[in-house]
């Protein structure tokens, strides 16, 4: 397939520059597989969901990556932490191409050289990075972060730090409607995928079979994966929540993925180094691209939100609802003005 199938056109009044109001009052666009499509608010999820279904979701947490530093001259310098190459050592990307030094704040600076930046700090590095640091909005948002996104440019439920951008399918749940699920006897349950560069990174290749994923590290309880085998067994279905959380789940059931054997500290505390293992998790990287041919193991429904042409994640959603779906999906929602990208509004796809 080639990367211009997943172009259109949106007016840029639909970008989401800011959460909704109240998180579960986000539209929803349900999608279903005969193409029937139904405008209704998140928090209706629960009507959609049955006694058995299991609801899964990502419960990674987004850290400050974002750090604005002075150079001895006196200009600023903007630099996103990527990935720790060791500790207190990562990988950045910037707009600027520079070398040298950078004061971020007080006791906290960098050396930066060739893409990687060497940190000095007192204390604890995530305590810095929280104190200094701003979430890593994306860049379609055109504004400084604000105090407000280190709260919602996250989910409720999030507990495992070390992603550089949110699972945003996740963003519109909060804790009554996840009890309002529970209630109806759904099984809510968590893994973690940590959300790096590459799941943002733009299809430059004509051809979208061309295009390699950077590898995302993950941790996944294997009670989780009989637990699926069972609820599709009985004939109830598995609800993903995110792109994220499918690539996870799907990356483990086909196999792509590579086993570490055990955990990975959480970002900023001597990141790669093994710390304890645990028979009844599974720690791995994957992957795993998913677009349209692909056949998925374990997910029975989705849901997510809008994404940008020429996305990983919108090829991912294409292959779990069809192209000619999505597209009649995504022109529905511009022409009912639903808000789009990281803070916009969901789709359910059952």
């Amino acid at each position: 397939m080639k990367a211009a199938d997943f172009d259109f056109s949106l007016p840029d009044s639909l970008i989401a520059k800011k959460p909704a109001e109240k998180r579960d009052r986000s539209n929803l666009l349900v999608l279903h597989r005969d193409g029937k499509i139904e405008s209704r608010k998140f928090h209706d999820l629960a009507e959609y969901l049955n006694k058995g279904d299991m609801l899964l979701l990502n419960n990674t947490m987004v850290f400050p990556a974002r750090l604005i530093g002075t150079k001895p001259s006196g200009g600023k310098v903007e630099i996103l932490l990527v990935k720790e190459i060791e500790p207190d050592t990562w990988e950045i990307l910037s707009k600027k191409k520079w070398s040298g030094s950078l004061s971020i704040s007080g006791g906290f600076s960098a050396e930066i050289e060739g893409g990687v930046a060497r940190f000095t700090y007192s204390g604890d590095f995530m305590d810095n990075l929280w104190r200094y640091g701003d979430m890593p909005l994306p860049p379609y948002i055109k504004r400084r972060p604000e105090q407000i996104d280190k709260e919602r440019y996250q989910t409720i439920y999030a507990e495992q730090q070390g992603s550089i951008a949110a699972p945003t399918a996740g963003l519109h749940f909060t804790g009554e409607l996840i009890d309002r699920i529970k209630a109806k006897g759904v099984n809510v349950r968590y893994l973690t995928l940590h959300v790096g560069i590459g799941t943002f990174k733009m299809i430059k290749a004509e051809n979208i079979e061309e295009h390699s994923m950077d590898s995302e590290y993950f941790e996944i309880d294997a009670d989780i994966v009989d637990e699926i085998k069972k609820t599709k067994a009985s004939g109830r279905k598995v609800i993903s929540v995110g792109t994220t959380t499918t690539r996870a789940i799907e990356g483990y059931m086909s196999g792509q993925w590579k086993d570490t054997g055990c955990k990975i500290q959480d970002t900023g505390h001597k990141n790669g180094s093994c710390i304890t293992h645990h028979a009844s998790c599974i720690y791995g990287y994957t992957n795993i691209f998913i677009y349209p041919g692909y056949k998925f193991r374990a997910v029975d429904s989705l849901v997510t939100n809008f994404h940008l042409p020429r996305s990983t994640p919108i090829m991912l959603t294409a292959a779990f609802c069809g192209l000619k779906n999505l597209k009649e999906a995504y022109n529905t929602a511009i022409d009912y003005k639903y808000r789009f990208f990281s803070y916009g509004d969901a789709m359910l796809i059952l």
